[in-house]
């Protein structure tokens, strides 16, 4: 394997990191963080635990690194899209499209790793789960700068908060096994919602 990132005390792994993060990424998205032990993590890698420790830490810190890996690549919004929509009807759509294409790849794991990720866990994970709420608080936040040039701050805020809600249901039904298009019909029923409080001349579809 690769040795291509130096550890903390200046030595050369014996593995490749950043696969390690992909792998362990990967782990904890299917099984969440209390799914996946050490023996889990170090097999798939293919290194002993003391090598895990010493690279990461703690499945802790790994844990928070990969959950990391994917806000910042498969998790993130389409901000952009989203901007570019020509109604916030619209603007709407695009948000939720992506998130059922996102949470239902079919080379990918379901659901969204942050959506449902440590809503209910042990005691001493305490700390996870409160890094995990403001992880999704940041992803509201994000939804609502998307979307604040369609529509006033207060009604922006309220909008985001449901959106983030809905999105959270899409990846909790397509862990469950909903198809896309069952999905879909939630996008269609939100999108109308949106669309009805609109002006008649400000609706676009």
């Amino acid at each position: 394997m690769e040795r291509d990132t130096k550890s903390r005390g200046g030595r050369p792994w014996s593995f490749d990191r950043d696969k390690a993060v992909e792998t362990a990424m990967r782990l904890f998205w299917r099984y969440g963080y209390e799914g996946v032990s050490i023996g889990d993590l170090t097999k798939e890698i293919g290194i002993a635990p003391p090598s895990l420790y010493t690279a990461f830490g703690s499945k802790a810190e790994l844990y928070r690194e990969a959950v990391t890996r994917y806000e910042e690549t498969l998790g993130c919004l389409d901000v952009a899209s989203v901007k570019s929509a020509g109604s916030l009807a619209e603007a709407v759509r695009v948000l939720l499209e992506g998130a059922v294409r996102a949470v239902t790849d079919p080379h990918l794991e379901r659901g969204c790793m942050i959506s449902s990720g440590m809503i209910a866990c042990h005691p001493e994970h305490t700390s996870l789960a409160r890094d995990a709420a403001a992880r999704r608080d940041a992803m509201r936040q994000r939804i609502a700068e998307a979307l604040q040039s369609f529509a006033g701050a207060d009604e922006v805020r309220r909008l985001a908060r449901h959106l983030a809600a809905v999105m959270q249901g899409i990846s909790i039904q397509a862990r469950d096994g909903s198809e896309p298009t069952e999905l879909e019909e939630i996008v269609e029923d939100v999108v109308a919602g949106v669309a009805a409080r609109l002006p008649k001349d400000a609706r676009k579809h």
